[in-house]
């Protein structure tokens, strides 16, 4: 027995790590997950009692980049003091209590089909919302097991687990701050440095499906019936036909190759008239200022950001700024900032995919990402048009 309470305290001790880093590589994701959530549980209408909350969700949505960092680091600290063994009791109950608001948050997603990528493991691993549930009760399971077992785990009062688990913590906590501050460590995104926006918007593969299906519904077992395609041609019309006994309720063809599936799929951006212009975007070199809410843009950068592009105009390097508010707003926003740049507007999602920050740059070449930074790491004139 104390060989497998060993064994299952580094598999959830490391397990916690592994994912308290990977949010820490890109705690705005996170954050972004977490808004959800709020905006979610302040509108729900499933019974759960979430909605006579809303004031709380509401308080709590602007300080959510503060709670992926704080979360993130706690799953990190811990991580390492049940490793060391630092006041394992106090650990492994600060563990179990972590992981029942885990668990709760992956059953919400996979039960409701709300918020579908919990960002368990942001965009390093994509889990389905029944997986991370699944993950989740795992977990629940190890940690209620090892509080149980206790008393195979004695306490280490070394002055090394003390220091250890602090100074994880403190140096988990300065990752996700500055990769908050300036960018991601890694960033898995489909718009990274090297990739191609336009090719990610296209199959990597021709797609295949496999034989289609039609279902029925049995509208007095209120059965399931599925039909092929032999099987529909040769009865639906007969049989199914029936409206009084069955009701068509669709059609299917699975995918047999979703892994060929567009990286990107949503990517359009309008000019303020609401005409398309995404092919010019992705003609030439851009450099293109992406601002999600302007609410959120750090406007001490304004002036610099607004001398850089007029630097670029002599290289024949346009700055576009493309935004996730309504032509109206950004209109009032770019007179009160003078931000006299050309602009396009686009799905605010989208826009938070494709650069981690409230302000980001990226620099573009017929579709190619070059170069992407933080607002607060503007970049010098020299190094474009090279």
């Amino acid at each position: 027995m104390k060989i497998i309470t060993q064994v299952i305290q580094f598999l959830v001790g490391g397990l916690f790590i592994f994912s308290g880093l990977i949010k820490l590589n890109d705690p705005t994701g996170m954050q972004i997950k977490l808004e959800e959530y709020f905006e979610v549980f302040a509108q729900d209408k499933l019974q759960l009692g979430l909605a006579g909350l809303s004031g709380l969700w509401h308080i709590l949505e602007p300080y959510s980049l503060s709670l992926s960092l704080l979360l993130s680091t706690l799953e990190v600290g811990l991580g390492v003091a049940l490793l060391l063994k630092y006041k394992p009791v106090a650990t492994l109950w600060a563990l179990w209590g972590t992981i029942v608001f885990f668990t709760f948050l992956t059953f919400y997603s996979a039960y409701f089909n709300k918020v579908t990528d919990c960002g368990c493991f942001g965009d390093f691993i994509k889990l389905t919302p029944w997986t991370s549930f699944t993950k989740d009760v795992i977990l629940f399971i190890a940690i209620s097991f090892l509080i149980f077992n206790k008393n195979h785990l004695p306490a280490n009062p070394s002055k090394f687990a003390f220091w250890g688990s602090n100074i994880a913590s403190f140096g988990a906590l300065f990752l996700g701050i500055w990769a908050t501050w300036h960018l991601p460590y890694f960033d898995f995104l489909p718009y990274k440095v090297g990739a191609n926006i336009a090719n990610n918007m296209k199959p990597s593969a021709e797609l295949k499906y496999g034989e289609a299906e039609y279902i029925y519904i049995d509208l007095k077992t209120k059965n399931e019936i599925v039909l092929n395609q032999k099987a529909f041609e040769k009865e639906a019309e007969k049989k199914y036909a029936d409206t009084l006994k069955y009701a068509f309720k669709e059609y299917k063809r699975p995918l047999l190759n979703p892994e060929a599936l567009p990286k990107i799929n949503s990517f359009s951006v309008s000019n303020p008239e609401g005409n398309d212009m995404t092919q010019e975007v992705f003609t030439g070199e851009k450099l293109l200022v992406i601002i999600p809410q302007i609410n959120r843009t750090n406007l001490t950068q304004i002036p610099a950001l607004v001398s850089l592009a007029r630097a670029l105009e002599k290289k024949n390097i346009k700055t576009i700024v493309l935004n996730g508010d309504v032509p109206k707003e950004f209109e009032g926003y770019r007179h009160a900032t003078q931000l006299a740049l050309p602009y396009g507007t686009m799905d605010k999602s989208v826009l938070k995919t494709m650069i981690r920050a409230s302000v980001g740059l990226i620099y573009l070449k017929d579709a190619n990402v070059l170069q992407k930074w933080n607002i607060n790491d503007l970049p010098n004139e020299k190094y474009f048009g090279k």
